[in-house]
């Protein structure tokens, strides 16, 4: 979140960045109350000096009327202490909660945009594919090819679920295997991730309270299922003070992820695109601030080293100020082509989130051991979701006869060149 004083003394571009997201926040509440805890603060710390000089006054005072008298006073005076303490908390809990609405300033690079018609193409790389036929979109092949079935995932839980099964089962697993393998080499620390997590996590992230209704909650227990492996990462070192020379930290996992998908409603429904469980290989990163600009760029690098290797064809952009989510302050997206679909498909999101995050999660590090804490700078990335590449290799490598070639670095874990559809 950013602090009371940073808004204080940032107004004018907090709320012009709000503004530029298109988007609304209690900053007339964070500044009353703010002032509010400020008066409330220097009145609590003044009665409790006088409370004190006043007790010791007692303590030497012989003359036992004025002893009473002055214990008197003193009792009143705790009276109107008490409640101004109460006050105060009160004040600090409204505040809090205010903050948590506020979104991320926007880094001064982010393009100008209400939607992400505006978002920015900054760099295109590889062939789109051609065909002598017509490309078929994954909905069509999967089934062809004995791989994905929409009818009994339907049958199982409902809409936008699905079962993968034989060699499209296996594709899935190879691309999730692949990714680990890649950011591991590259020295990345990989985790295994709670998918249940308690809902302070999920205020620690930013996922709450502004996106409560795409969350699954269990109806019994504090626990939300994850929406991303970047939640449970943001509170590895909640309330933690990470000691010197351990930043910059890169961690990888795999999880499943869960999400209602309401703000999806009547878009990229079909297939696989927006389905309500998941998975994702996500790249984090605990970094100190100078780095954070340079670590951006480097996590977008291992989106990006990922698709060359899987020969896909993509495009890095750059998302508008309307598109920011809410937690960054820039963020570059991945986009596929799908070639069956006949559109640009995002495959990766990778964002810096400042300290934003980190203030959330009440996470510090001490750069040196004589230093004082700072707060690190957190940054995510999707590297990569395995069924929106599925999707991609299936729509790009698709053949005439229904086989659908496998990327050269992915036949070692399947062993086999292609995937064909069943015989007859």
């Amino acid at each position: 979140m950013l602090s009371a004083q940073f808004i204080r003394e940032n107004e004018d571009r907090v709320r012009a960045d709000i503004a530029r997201r298109g988007a609304e926040a209690p900053i007339d509440d964070v500044l009353r109350l703010d002032e509010r805890r400020r008066v409330l603060i220097k009145q609590v710390e003044s009665m409790r000096a006088e409370r004190n000089a006043v007790s010791k006054e007692i303590g030497k005072t012989k003359d036992e009327e004025e002893r009473n008298r002055r214990i008197a006073a003193m009792r009143e005076l705790g009276d109107r202490l008490d409640g101004l303490e109460a006050e105060l908390r009160d004040v600090e809990r409204d505040l809090h909660n205010a903050l948590l609405e506020v979104p991320n300033i926007l880094d001064p690079s982010v393009p100008e945009g209400a939607d992400e018609s505006a978002n920015v193409i900054v760099d295109t790389s590889g062939e789109l594919p051609a065909f002598d036929f017509e490309p078929k979109p994954h909905w069509d092949l999967g089934p062809e090819l004995g791989g994905i079935d929409f009818e009994r995932g339907v049958k199982m839980s409902g809409s936008r679920f699905f079962v993968m099964r034989g060699a499209i089962a296996g594709l899935h697993r190879a691309i999730i295997q692949f990714c680990l393998d890649e950011h591991i080499r590259a020295g990345f620390t990989e985790c295994y991730l709670p998918d249940m997590l308690s809902e302070a996590s999920l205020y620690a992230a930013g996922q709450l309270p502004k996106f409560r209704d795409n969350l699954y909650r269990d109806a019994e227990e504090d626990y939300y299922f994850t929406p991303t492996a970047e939640v449970p990462f943001v509170n590895l070192y909640r309330d933690e003070v990470i000691p010197p020379g351990m930043l910059p930290m890169r961690f990888v996992a795999h999880t499943p992820c869960f999400r209602r998908e309401k703000m999806s409603a009547g878009r990229d429904v079909r297939g696989l695109k927006r389905v309500h469980q998941f998975e994702k290989v996500e790249m984090f990163a605990f970094v100190e601030p100078e780095q954070s600009d340079s670590e951006l760029e480097f996590l977008v690098g291992r989106a990006r080293a990922l698709l060359d290797k899987l020969e896909l064809p993509y495009r890095v952009v750059q998302l508008c100020s309307g598109d920011v989510g809410f937690n960054a302050t820039k963020t570059y997206d991945l986009e596929c082509w799908a070639a069956g679909q006949g559109e640009w498909m995002e495959v990766s999101s990778v964002s810096n989130c400042l300290d934003f995050q980190a203030r959330r999660a009440s996470i510090r590090y001490k750069p040196s051991s004589e230093a004082s804490t700072r707060h690190p700078h957190l940054l995510n990335g999707s590297g990569l979701p395995p069924g929106r590449v599925l999707i991609a290799i299936m729509e790009n490598n698709q053949r005439e006869d229904g086989s659908i070639a496998v990327p050269e670095v992915l036949r070692r874990y399947l062993g086999t060149e292609a995937i064909a559809p069943p015989q007859e």
